[in-house]
């Protein structure tokens, strides 16, 4: 541990009073910070204990985040297994809203134009977490439109 920086208890306390924070990324931040690996575990352990430290409140915490930041559900799953916490994603969220409210915000009430405009949005919300049979179906009120011509 560094002297300087305190024991990891108090460094974990301070970080953990600032916003929620995973287990796993806890763990990787106290030994970046120079503290030593059997006393970050038992630090952690304490923790978790005491109920500072929860992976399932920090899944909540992120999922909120990740929803109000307009992402989907992979990029959600995707977020959570990097922090090392068990991939649960809120069954109240409606995926399809989300994503019609993230089209909208970026493309307006528009529909595609074309072939080339429907494929930019698609991989637009592709690139936001959204699954394919999502995208197809907020795309859908373009697909009225033959882009086959094109």
């Amino acid at each position: 541990m560094t002297a300087e920086r305190g024991d990891p208890t108090a460094l974990a306390l301070r970080w953990l009073a600032r916003r929620e924070y995973g287990r796993l990324e806890l763990r990787d931040k106290l030994l970046r910070a120079g503290c030593d690996a059997g006393d970050v575990a038992l630090a952690l352990d304490a923790l978790v204990a005491a109920g500072y430290q929860d992976d399932a409140r920090y899944a909540e915490m992120l999922t909120r985040t990740r929803v109000r930041q307009g992402h989907g559900p992979l990029r959600l799953r995707q977020d959570l297994q990097q922090a090392g916490v068990e991939a649960t994603a809120d069954p109240e969220i409606n995926w399809l809203v989300q994503a019609q409210a993230v089209c909208q915000k970026r493309f307006g009430d528009t529909v595609p134009t074309d072939a080339k405009d429907y494929a930019r949005r698609a991989r637009f919300l592709a690139g936001r977490g959204f699954t394919g049979e999502t995208i197809r179906r907020v795309l859908a009120a373009g697909r009225e439109r033959d882009f086959s011509a094109d």
